[in-house]
């Protein structure tokens, strides 16, 4: 799951990024509402944690722009403490939800599942499902016949999109955008070697599951259907 943060507070938005990073989210921060306004254009991420207050552009036209540009993104905006204009005005120009400053990072975490959990429509208990595979992405686990592997960050977020977008094929492109976003290191070889590791935990589980090399397209699971 990557998260985009825009905070011009380097010190919060880095202590929450820490945070982030150790309940296995992918976060890229921005300190300012241009640089933030690129990042979210990407159209990459799967929520955004945007403050209000912020230099060169405000987080509400930031968010302004986002929609008008059709990025569907779920936005947690981050408003000062009993302001309730800024609640109503935030959400009147799209942000999904609020979270009033300051704030525990427990209640954070907690309303990023609730939105992920909308946004993505898996179960309660954030476990998604494919044919006969279940993939827990907080503990970074996959089950199958009554036997599980742990998988590594990287293994778990490219089965996680491979599930929420099943039957479509997806291409490496759009793997590396939304799980390295603007790390250069990241290519097309990279993307292999984890689809690779991935194939092999699968088989060792006995899954019906496949990841399908789509040629010159990406890759796409499928289930392999009883006779």
């Amino acid at each position: 799951m990557r998260i985009l943060m825009v905070e011009d507070e380097k010190y919060m938005a880095e202590a929450i990024e820490h945070v982030l990073k150790k309940n296995n989210y992918t976060v890229d921060l921005a300190f300012d509402g241009e640089s933030g306004l690129d990042f979210a254009l990407s159209d990459i991420y799967d929520v955004i944690i945007l403050d209000i207050m912020l230099p060169k552009m405000d987080g509400i036209s930031l968010l302004k722009r986002m929609r008008k540009d059709h990025i569907k993104t779920p936005v947690i905006m981050l408003t000062a403490k009993g302001e309730l204009n800024d609640k109503i005005i935030g959400l009147d120009s799209g942000a999904d939800d609020y979270l009033p400053k300051p704030f525990q990072t427990d209640e954070l975490l907690a309303r990023l599942r609730s939105l992920t959990r909308r946004k993505d429509d898996i179960n309660n208990n954030d476990i998604l499902k494919h044919g006969d595979i279940e993939l827990n992405p907080h503990t970074l686990s996959v089950y199958c016949n009554k036997r599980n592997f742990r998988l590594t960050l990287k293994e778990s977020q490219i089965l996680e999109l491979l599930i929420a977008k099943a039957e479509k094929i997806i291409s490496k492109d759009v793997i590396i955008e939304k799980l390295w976003g603007y790390d250069e290191d990241a290519n097309n070889n990279t993307v292999e070697v984890y689809i690779s590791f991935l194939r092999k935990k699968l088989n060792n589980l006995d899954s019906k599951v496949l990841i399908e090399t789509m040629r010159g397209a990406g890759y796409r699971l499928s289930v392999v259907k009883d006779d």
